[in-house]
């Protein structure tokens, strides 16, 4: 298996002197590819990029999720077209916002009100910033297991890229660990009276304890806090209703972005209507300056929007991303069984919102190994920090993945049985996004 990444490391040498990291979003950045083997995407169709090289790969994590139905989807792009030969953005609301609001609040019934803003940091930094107004409470509350809620510093000051915050305001947010109650009691109680909301994303890899949810909806409310699900990831992905939907249990707010566009800009807050309208014109009180932001109600992303919900109910695009995410893990979990590193390379998740492990010979998380493993990924034509699939993936695409990931894993036996991945790896190993330092 040989490949040239020659255009993609020239590209990827100029994105850097114009762009700071040399992409636009950190988790796309060189340093999470092996060495001069992070290729410069070129275009894409259903399931495959191209790099400017003219390397094909079957692609996973899509738009970082965001593209679940497929690159360049006839009605989402149909819908698009259309939209854009009327007028892009326009003085006072189109008739396309209130399309889409109806949309969305058809899919997701739990919900009685949406504003649709461009990314999800507004979105979640929105619902923080209403939680407050309605309680008067200073203090946010966030799930420690969960990865990522927002670039704003009420999030980011709690990362290890903190730089430039103040820590009067990352004292403003405290944690609690996902399916303990008890901990999460403690923390309302040992602040009683300071926490406005409790965020957090309903389910990650697993499906919550029996009760959890429920059981967190009524501490939060026993306290006077509000519950806000980050509904990024599961939002259309877990079901069309979202990870509320699935597990029955309502939030007070929510937040959805990534699929719902399919790779357009477009997010959404949404949630109860005695909340939502305090940043409206229909509330006595104090006002909210909720979201306001001049690209928010773009028509051609809108139109995407409507369309991907539409997709997703008349397809049945949620049962299908399960179906090929459960194909792609019995595939993947076999061939590393065969190749005897079963318990080194791990498939985990929803099936339609797969991570895999690397692990080293102690069994613990391994940056080389992860390094060796997409390295083999990449130059049989397979590309992807993650197995998140998309639904437009093919039975084709899912055995020479398959196949790819066999053969990945026979190198990674070789190297376990060196006890050292690096002459695999082709250079430096791939980093952490999360760190203080370069």
């Amino acid at each position: 298996m040989t490949k040239s990444f020659e255009k993609s490391v020239a590209a990827g040498k100029r994105l850097h002197d114009l762009i700071p990291g040399g992409a636009h979003t950190y988790a796309k950045g060189e340093d999470q590819y092996p060495f001069e083997m992070a290729p410069v995407i070129s275009h894409g169709e259903g399931a495959h990029v191209w790099d400017i090289d003219g390397n094909e790969y079957i692609e996973y994590g899509s738009g970082l999720r965001a593209v679940s139905l497929g690159h360049r989807h006839p009605k989402v792009l149909e819908a698009v077209r259309r939209e854009l030969d009327r007028g892009s953005n326009f003085v006072r609301p189109s008739i396309v916002e209130l399309e889409a609001a109806e949309r969305f609040l058809s899919s997701v019934p739990t919900a009685e009100m949406v504003k649709f803003a461009k990314n999800g940091s507004d979105a979640t930094t929105a619902a923080v910033k209403l939680a407050r107004a309605v309680t008067g409470r200073p203090l946010v509350a966030l799930c420690s297991d969960h990865a990522f809620f927002s670039i704003d510093d009420w999030f980011i000051s709690r990362t290890a890229m903190s730089a430039g915050i103040p820590e009067q305001i990352s004292d403003l947010t405290v944690a609690f660990p996902y399916g303990d109650l008890a901990a999460t009691e403690e923390l309302l109680i040992h602040h009683e009276g300071q926490i406005a909301c409790l965020i957090l994303e309903a389910a990650t890899q697993h499906d919550p304890p029996a009760g959890y949810l429920e059981g967190l909806r009524d501490l939060a409310h026993r306290h006077g806090a509000l519950l806000i699900f980050d509904e990024m990831i599961t939002g259309f992905r877990f079901s069309e209703a979202g990870a509320q939907g699935l597990y029955g249990v309502a939030p007070d707010l929510s937040t959805f972005g990534k699929a719902l566009g399919n790779g357009f800009a477009v997010s959404a807050l949404a949630g109860k209507r005695e909340f939502m309208e305090r940043g409206g014109l229909r509330d006595n009180q104090e006002r909210v300056f909720l979201l306001s932001t001049t690209h928010g109600a773009e028509t051609h992303a809108l139109a995407a929007a409507i369309a991907v919900l539409d997709v997703y109910t008349e397809e049945g695009i949620a049962a299908r991303l399960h179906e090929r995410g459960e194909r792609l893990a019995s595939g993947v979990r076999e061939v590393a069984a065969a190749a005897g590193v079963q318990d080194h390379v791990l498939v985990r998740g929803r099936a339609s919102n797969l991570v895999f492990a690397t692990l080293d010979e102690q069994l613990q998380p391994s940056q080389p190994y992860r390094t060796l493993f997409l390295r083999e990924l990449l130059l049989g034509g397979v590309i992807g920090p993650s197995f998140v699939v998309s639904s437009a993936l093919t039975d084709a695409d899912i055995a020479r993945t398959v196949e790819v990931v066999g053969q990945a894993c026979a190198v990674y036996r070789r190297a376990l049985d060196a006890g050292d991945p690096t002459p695999w790896m082709g250079g430096r190993p791939v980093k952490p996004v999360f760190r203080r330092f370069v």
